[in-house]
């Protein structure tokens, strides 16, 4: 949750109010908020302090980070991760166990008939997806949502990630294939703004190009392949050129256009490189994924047992 002091206390009473009869933990975990969310959670903590664990992160650090934060204390056989906003309702968060349980699955994910974000938005999630399914050979038409619930098999697998960018789609997906999609409702957003822009989109998309794949780097090297074989040709065609014509001059544009194109593509491999290598030395710099300020209800022994 990030900046969900208005939600957060009747989104708890929702949940508590639509539980089947499960046994119960519900994780919160405040990504770094800047209104009085800090305040509102912990008299939901306080409220009910046996099914409640709030996890209070000490600056914002991404909702992927914030996920890792609270699967890291979640307790239960499966986990059902959602925003704050209410566009996930709660009943949904139950069917989507639901499914996993009947089914035996390790992935849900919640796919949206209508969704009921900004339209720029969603045409960059689109294209997220789009780059996650070919990156990582998912079929055609899946749709990584970020209400999901995970098995306790795929949230320890994803747990066993220490780097500082993670993408917990792509760790999920690198250790299972047992996935399943369960459509779900999407209502509008009950918080006045988003704090998940497009900007966070792109950087997600960076996050997950770079760190589960060296598709990148491959396509670099083609890139500079087809250049080099293109100037090979066209050096032959203006050498031929002038062999025919001697008296042709040279063309001072075409020469500052083919230095253009060539500085172009290897500024843009250097960037790509580049990349690879800065997350790199972040990581080895031990990064920190989050950082936790306190937790409250801290329980021992998994949900259930």
């Amino acid at each position: 949750m990030y900046n969900g002091a208005a939600t957060v206390w009747a989104l708890a009473e929702a949940v508590f109010d639509a539980n089947p009869g499960y046994p119960l933990q519900l994780v919160l975990v405040n990504d770094g908020s800047s209104d009085g969310s800090d305040a509102a959670c912990r008299r939901v903590a306080a409220h009910r302090p046996d099914l409640v664990t709030y996890v209070d992160l000490a600056r914002n650090m991404g909702e992927h980070n914030a996920v890792m934060a609270g699967l890291a204390y979640a307790e239960g056989d499966y986990c059902v991760i959602m925003d704050d906003d209410f566009q996930n309702p709660p009943g949904e968060a139950f069917r989507l166990a639901d499914e996993a349980i009947r089914s035996r699955r390790d992935i849900v994910f919640g796919a949206y008939p209508v969704k009921r974000h900004h339209w720029a938005r969603n045409l960059c999630s689109r294209f997220v997806n789009a780059c996650a399914r070919r990156l990582m050979r998912l079929q055609d038409g899946l749709y990584l949502s970020s209400f999901k619930c995970l098995s306790r098999f795929a949230v320890d697998h994803v747990l066993a990630y220490r780097g500082p960018f993670p993408y917990v789609d792509g760790l999920a997906l690198r250790a299972t294939r047992n996935i399943g999609v369960l459509t779900t409702v999407h209502d509008p957003s009950r918080k006045p703004s988003s704090g998940y822009s497009v900007g966070k989109l792109f950087r997600l998309w960076g996050a997950m190009t770079v760190n589960f794949s060296v598709l990148p780097l491959r396509t670099a090297t083609m890139l500079g392949l087809g250049v080099s074989l293109a100037g090979v040709a066209a050096s032959w065609s203006v050498i031929s050129e002038k062999l025919e014509n001697p008296g042709l001059p040279v063309g001072w544009p075409s020469l500052i256009v083919a230095v253009m194109l060539l500085s172009g593509v290897q500024l843009l491999i250097l960037g790509v490189i580049g990349e690879y290598l800065g997350q790199l030395v972040l990581t080895v710099n031990g990064t920190p994924q989050y950082v936790v300020r306190s937790v409250v209800g801290e329980r021992k022994g998994r949900c259930g047992e």
